[in-house]
């Protein structure tokens, strides 16, 4: 009997590999995978609302690409002009460039093709809309500290790719309104001093229009930046999973584990779900949401400008710089300096810029080398909340001043009031906001204070025996009172004594005594309300016990 049974267990032993399991061999003999997937597959991710918006970003750059490589299939990047034949009446007998005449014929001939144009025009709003929520999560919670700094770099970048990339795109229909756009960044081009010119022949050709700009657009929309983008997705997505994700503090959430699911099966079935909800709403706005319809707006003629003409939503800002600012000049030698396009278009860049450096001055001012892994609440942190809600304000003003010719007319309106207005907001808006928002913050933090050491109000009053009427307080759970008191409050940089102990006055360069200002007012008394000891919290709970369940 143990002789079959030994006989039996050599024979599964010995049994042959099947051919998948022998191609799996093969590849992970040389690939590495079985030993990356081991330790990549059961990687954890946290599960919080607010995390969704990277998710959104990425299926709608999936959902872009898959789209735009079905268009590129029946676009014609051409600048050559033609008259158009086609089966819409109204345009018959036109002329126009056959990459207009092309996207006529995907929206009218081309079966489907009006809802993949329209899913690829939404999905394009909707990324780059998602990328600056995303990117707004992880600035005021701090998640871009060490070690993401790079990867906040990354996001930025791809954010002002994506507007750009944008740009090119809703460019190549050549239609009044794209046509109108090109004309609005080739006179800022115009408008770079002593160079200006020259940029703008290399780019269009020759005199504007030209026909060469059209197939060059193309080249860059499609090659080009989304090549740049995937690289750029890849690298961040490839340092989530190296760093991990950030998470909310709680209770057993630790600077060096994550609670949460895991990679596989439970997050990526989520993921696979959401990515097809992302692709069915983008989907129902392509079918029943009208955007872009060229056919109605006609072709791109020079001598003509569409009224109420307006840029997709996330370049609104660039164009109210350049609306609201004054129409400023000097002549040098016979040479005009555009100086009411040349400002704008030089701080289009910067405004920018600014929330990309925040990271770097912020570490600076703080001196922390440490992992961070723990995401802040933003209320902790008054002034990285403030400062992003002023930079937000600035962008919503702009916004305002980009469509300032529509608000005059929807609500009847003085455009000059208008532009005046928001002349003076673009400097105080952004200033009463961080005020604002700041003091906001300080609230909410006494107000966690009072929590954690009194409890929650339950709406009951008591009656004491003495006659003193109170309200009973439910005091919080552990867990509640983890969350409310497990943020770091940093101490501000300190310079130090001016004198040592001999007397001798110590140097103090400028750069230190300005990050001991910015320490104080980041993390100074004005910045933070004391957390609630456990002291003062036994002592409350002991003292008045009477008023708590």
């Amino acid at each position: 009997m143990s002789e079959s049974v030994e006989h039996t267990r050599d024979s599964t032993r010995r049994a042959p590999a099947g051919k998948g399991e022998r191609v799996a061999d093969w590849a992970d003999g040389r690939l590495g995978i079985h030993t990356l997937a081991k330790s990549q597959m059961r990687k954890i991710f946290p599960d919080h609302w607010s995390f969704m918006f990277g998710e959104i970003c990425l299926y709608s750059f999936l959902i872009l690409i898959l789209t735009g490589v079905w268009l590129t299939l029946f676009f014609e990047p051409s600048g050559s002009e033609v008259i158009y034949d086609g089966v819409y009446t109204p345009l018959k007998g036109i002329q126009m460039t056959r990459a207009f005449e092309s996207t006529v014929d995907i929206s009218m001939e081309v079966r489907g093709g009006l809802l993949i144009r329209q899913i690829h025009h939404w999905a394009a709003l909707v990324f780059v809309a998602a990328m600056l929520v995303h990117m707004m999560r992880v600035f005021f919670t701090g998640a871009f500290r060490k070690p993401r700094e790079v990867n906040w770099l990354f996001g930025w970048t791809l954010l002002f790719l994506g507007i750009i990339t944008g740009l090119t795109g809703y460019s190549l229909p050549d239609d009044l309104l794209s046509g109108t756009g090109i004309r609005f960044a080739q006179g800022a081009i115009l408008a770079i001093p002593v160079v200006g010119t020259y940029i703008s022949f290399f780019l269009f050709g020759g005199e504007f229009p030209g026909d060469a700009i059209i197939p060059r657009l193309f080249s860059v929309h499609v090659l080009l930046l989304p090549g740049i983008m995937l690289g750029l997705v890849v690298a961040h997505l490839i340092l989530v999973f190296y760093h991990k994700h950030s998470q909310f503090a709680g209770p057993g959430k630790t600077e060096k584990n994550v609670v949460g699911a895991p990679f596989l099966p439970i997050y990526v079935a989520k993921a696979g779900g959401f990515f097809f909800l992302v692709f069915g709403v983008l989907g129902l706005m392509g079918a029943i949401a009208t955007i872009n319809p060229v056919w109605v707006i006609g072709p791109y003629r020079p001598d003509l400008v569409s009224t109420g003409a307006q840029p997709d939503w996330y370049l609104g800002f660039s164009e109210g710089l350049i609306r609201v600012m004054p129409t400023w000049e000097i002549n040098l030698w016979g040479h005009t300096a555009e100086l009411g396009v040349f400002i704008p278009f030089t701080l289009f860049p910067l405004i920018l810029a600014a929330i990309a450096v925040y990271p770097f001055i912020e570490a600076w001012v703080t001196g922390d080398k440490r992992e961070h892994h723990i995401a802040d609440r933003p209320r902790n942190a008054p002034v990285r909340t403030g400062l992003g809600v002023a930079w937000l304000t600035l962008f919503g003003v702009l916004m305002v001043g980009g469509g300032n010719d529509i608000w005059a007319t929807q609500f009847h309106l003085s455009i000059n009031a208008i532009t005046w207005t928001v002349r003076v907001a673009v400097f105080v808006g952004p200033v009463l906001a961080f005020f604002v928002t700041h003091r906001w913050c300080m609230g909410l933090q006494r107000r966690d204070r009072e929590k954690v050491l009194h409890g929650r109000e339950s709406g009951t009053i008591k009656r004491l025996p003495h006659g003193e009427y109170v309200e009973v307080h439910v005091p919080l759970s552990q867990s509640e009172l983890y969350r409310l008191t497990a943020h770091e409050q940093p101490k501000p940089y300190e310079i130090g004594p001016v004198v040592d102990a001999h007397g001798v006055a110590r140097k103090v360069s400028r750069g230190e005594k300005l990050r001991a200002r910015l320490g104080r007012a980041m993390f100074g008394p004005s910045a933070q309300i004391p957390k609630a000891t456990p002291e003062e919290y036994l002592e409350i709970q002991h003292g008045g016990s009477e008023t708590h369940h």
